[in-house]
Order: C-alpha cells, then sequence, then structure tokens
C-alpha cells in the first residue's frame, strides 16, 4: 500500500478545505434561512456524503473505496458551483467589485480591463474567447487523465486541485463579486461580443456563472495547478498547453471578467495548492 501522507485525522487536505468551505457556508445558511432551508440541506448532504465516504474508505481501506471517496470531489465541485447561485444572495446582498476595483487602481488607475478596452478587435476578442473556452476541456481532461492513472498520483492530483477548490469557492462566499463586465458595463465604450466564438463563449458564462464567481479567479489558478502539475508529471504534456494557458489567464481580463487582484490571488492559490499536491509522494517499494 502507498504510504500517503494524510493528516493526523487520518484526512486528506483537500477533505479539511473543501469541508471547511461546505461547513463554513453551511453555518451561514442556518443563521440566513434556517435549518430548514433549501441551501441548507443541500450543504448538509454535501457533509454527510463526505464524512459517509471517508468512513467507508477507512473501514474496507480498497482502491476502490478510496476512488470513490476522491470521486466525491469532482461532482461537489459542480454541485456548489451551482448551488452558489442561491445560496450566497440567500446570505448576503452584498457585491464586492467596489473594493477589487479599488485595489486595481491602487496598483495601476484603474483595473486592467478598462485600461484595455480601445485595444479590443474583433479578431483579438475571438482568439480571446477561445483561449477562455479552453478552461473547460483542460479541466475534464486533467481530472480524467488523472482518476484512469495510478492512484497515488489521483490522490495526489485530487488533493491539491480541490484543495484549491475549496478555498477557491470561499473565497466566492465571502468576497461575492460579478466581474467588471457585469458591474462596470456602463463604464466600457466598445462591445467585445462580435463573431460567433464570442458570441457563444458570452452565452455560456452567462448561462452558466453562478453570479458570484470572480475573487480569485479559478480560471487562472486552476489551469495554473493542471499546468504545474504536468510539468513534475509529464513534462510533454506541460509544454503542449503552456501557450493556451498564457491565452486563457489573458482573456481572464481581457473580456472584462476578472480584475488583476483575481489573477493574483490565483496565481498564489495554484501555487499553494502545487506545493500540497507535492508533499503526497508514495513511499516507492510499495504500491497500491
Amino acid at each position: 500500500m502507498y504510504n500517503i501522507p494524510r493528516t493526523s485525522y487520518a484526512l486528506y487536505q483537500h477533505e479539511l478545505f473543501f469541508g471547511c468551505y461546505l461547513l463554513v457556508t453551511f453555518l451561514r445558511l442556518v443563521f440566513a434561512q434556517g435549518l430548514l432551508g433549501v441551501d441548507t440541506l443541500v450543504y448538509l448532504v454535501g457533509l454527510v456524503f463526505a464524512l459517509t465516504l471517508i468512513y467507508y474508505e477507512q473501514r474496507t481501506n480498497t482502491p476502490a473505496s478510496l476512488r470513490w471517496r476522491l470521486l466525491f470531489y469532482p461532482i461537489a465541485m459542480n454541485v456548489y458551483f451551482q448551488q452558489m447561485r442561491t445560496a450566497i444572495p440567500a446570505i448576503t446582498p452584498e457585491r464586492y467589485d467596489g473594493y477589487l476595483r479599488g485595489i486595481d487602481s491602487a496598483m495601476l488607475g484603474d483595473t486592467p480591463s478598462i485600461l484595455w478596452q480601445h485595444m479590443a478587435t474583433p479578431l483579438l476578442t475571438e482568439m480571446m474567447s477561445l483561449c477562455y473556452l479552453f478552461f473547460f476541456p483542460y479541466l475534464i481532461m486533467g481530472v480524467v487523465v488523472h482518476f484512469v492513472g495510478p492512484l497515488w498520483r489521483c490522490t495526489s492530483f485530487v488533493a491539491g486541485l480541490f484543495s484549491l477548490y475549496g478555498i477557491g469557492f470561499l473565497g466566492y462566499t465571502l468576497v461575492p463579486a460579478a466581474g467588471p463586465y457585469l458591474a462596470f458595463s456602463d463604464t466600457f465604450d466598445t462591445e467585445l461580443v462580435s463573431g460567433p466564438v464570442s458570441i457563444w463563449n458570452d452565452a455560456l458564462v452567462r448561462m452558466g456563472s453562478s453570479g458570484v464567481d470572480v475573487f480569485p479567479s479559478l480560471h487562472v489558478a486552476v489551469s495554473l495547478f493542471i499546468l504545474g502539475f504536468d510539468f513534475r508529471h509529464n513534462r510533454r504534456r506541460f509544454w503542449m498547453f503552456l501557450i493556451p494557458c498564457l491565452g486563457l489567464w489573458c482573456s481572464t481580463l481581457y473580456l472584462r471578467y476578472h480584475y488583476l487582484v483575481d489573477v493574483l490571488c490565483g496565481i498564489a492559490l495554484a501555487s499553494w495548492a502545487l506545493w500540497i499536491a507535492n508533499r503526497l509522494q508514495p513511499l516507492p517499494e510499495t504500491s497500491r
């Protein structure tokens, strides 16, 4: 069996951090809408499922039960990202776009999307939209590749990625913001949506956004984490996706979805998550 480090409570790091997000949001919802509120119950169910899978895996101690324990988090990430559409407005109506723009203004004079708006061209917008859309297949590929790979590497990947998501989602709930394209739409003189790719991207963002998914930038954090993980475990895949990721990071600002402070915090978050993932290395002489 691989001796993959856990905490003293036999939990993986991502279970602590994603569990913290679930627990803190659950408690805030209890005060906001009561124990029987729909959002409150959804978060309670997530906590119960997570604890049940931990208990089951520790009792059975099989590779299959560990994979189920790990698989909970990609599923939960998708469920709770959408649940924030109603959960966060139930907790607070406040939005922090003004504060985030203020931080950018202190650094640059204003947020980059406003400073760059006159650089926009239809061709550049199409290219940036394509780069932004790259995030979704890149995330799916990263999860699938590592779940079908060796169990020790899957555990390391999940521990880093979903520690990142736990802290990132907590940021969404504590600093909810809509992004420059919504909060300061009257500040932009030019319209970005023009060609088929940008129209498609705009429709997907408006349909899929939780409305509070700005701080920190998880598009930056997640893609940088996957890229950094590949730098250690699959250098060929790292070089293959480096340029698309660079375009993706620029697109978050160009397309007016994020503030610079979101991107900087996303980079810091990815670096921390890679540190967690790199700590989870097995003993080489045994296998699971």
